[in-house]
């Protein structure tokens, strides 16, 4: 193992205190004690309920809260910090988006787009509001090697399209999508964009301004925060005429025997006692990845992927999904083995205390485009090492012999 190898791995105690080759990094990340700690730091210090106390504790815990708002908001290029929701998780935001733009602004007879590769987090919420609205749903399809190019969605829109909903990258496929240019292709259609963006702020530099999105979600976990907090962007003239999603304590200015009117944006969209710690440990995620510099985390992963793919192209009998370009995967590498169900492949790994995921990798509608029930996913992170890599080859060279072939 390298300097620069300890240097990063290091900072994640769990991979040497569990003995684990952890490469589940799609799913959710690890955490640096640093991410940790703040957490931790803002319950021993700052707790108290933010934004409904006029003691200093109270003020104390606001103005964390709304600190990380800010720092989130500058790390994607948003240009009013107001912009920034604090969510759950990516599929709470998406969910925010469905149900009150979706359900309030998608009209009978609209039509919705929607990328074949998403996971279900960006699908299920807009069957459910075409369903509901009588608006049409239409997939963008993806070529073989999982690409969705500008010229496919230019090829099916239309002026009806009221919304497209594409990931920047797929969470199979490992493939960037050229967000802006589709960005552009829904505005001049009059459409907005929404864009998933859960893969792609954990790796790449993502400004919401230059790719010129109406919405983004992301989750805190795959980016070394806790889990329990993940962000919504949207641009301020749609979160202002958007209905709340959620009703209830600190979404409101008054309220009456007959109604009620709301907290300014973004407060109206977070109802009740809202999650400052998992805030707190976001806004120090972000530090940290500042800290790393996307330059180095690109480059690393980038590295690291180049390795994984070159290696399982030496072993027969192993198909990966999408491109064979290493520089289309971004981390993350799916396959299957000939004649090896993906949850025995899972579980050899596991035994040799190796992490992938198999599985649908919730995106059941993809798989089954791809003509594929399940596979295994190998993702990486830039804390991972060659050795990692290493014995993930190692393991996956044996597999066809354990099983018999």
């Amino acid at each position: 193992m390298t300097d620069q190898d300890k240097k990063y791995r290091d900072q994640f105690p769990i991979l040497e205190s569990r003995n684990i080759v952890y490469l589940d990094n799609a799913a959710t990340s690890q955490k640096p004690p640093c991410v940790v700690e703040a957490e931790a730091e803002y319950y021993k210090q700052n707790n108290a309920n933010p934004m409904r106390g006029l003691y200093e504790l109270s003020i104390d815990a606001t103005n964390a809260y709304e600190e990380a708002r800010s720092t989130v908001s500058d790390f994607i290029g948003a240009g009013d910090e107001n912009e920034i929701v604090f969510t759950r998780n990516a599929t709470e935001s998406l969910n925010l988006v469905a149900y009150s733009y979706g359900m309030n602004f998608i009209n009978e007879g609209d039509e919705i787009i929607v990328s074949i590769a998403e996971h279900h987090s960006n699908m299920l919420p807009w069957q459910q509001v075409a369903k509901t609205k009588g608006a049409t749903l239409t997939y963008l399809e993806c070529d073989k090697e999982g690409e969705i190019s500008p010229e496919m969605l230019s090829n099916i829109i239309s002026d009806k399209t009221a919304l497209v909903c594409i990931t920047q990258i797929s969470n199979v496929f490992g493939r960037l999508n050229d967000i802006a240019s589709m960005s552009k292709i829904a505005h001049e259609n009059g459409a907005l964009i929404v864009c998933d963006g859960a893969q792609s702020v954990p790796h790449i530099p993502v400004n919401v301004r230059e790719l010129d999105v109406d919405f983004l979600a992301f989750s805190g976990h795959k980016m070394f925060a806790p889990m329990g907090i993940g962000v919504l962007y949207a641009k301020m003239e749609l979160l202002e005429k958007m209905p709340p999603f959620l009703y209830g304590g600190e979404m409101i200015e008054y309220v009456t025997r007959d109604g009620a009117t709301f907290a300014p944006v973004p407060h109206k969209f977070e109802a009740g006692t809202v999650n400052v710690g998992g805030a707190v440990g976001l806004a120090e995620a972000v530090r940290f990845i500042r800290r790393i510099g996307f330059d180095r985390i690109e480059k690393r992963e980038e590295e690291l992927t180049c390795f994984l793919m070159e290696g399982i192209s030496d072993i027969p009998h192993i198909n990966v999904l999408g491109s064979k370009d290493p520089l289309d995967h971004h981390g993350i590498v799916t396959f299957t083995i000939d004649g090896v169900h993906p949850h025995d492949v899972a579980a050899i790994f596991n035994d040799n205390n190796i992490a992938v995921r198999a599985g649908h990798h919730c995106t059941q509608p993809l798989h089954k485009h791809l003509g594929s029930l399940s596979t295994t996913r190998a993702s990486l992170a830039f804390y991972n090492t060659r050795e990692d890599i290493k014995a993930f080859l190692d393991c996956l060279a044996s597999i066809r012999s354990k099983m018999g072939y």
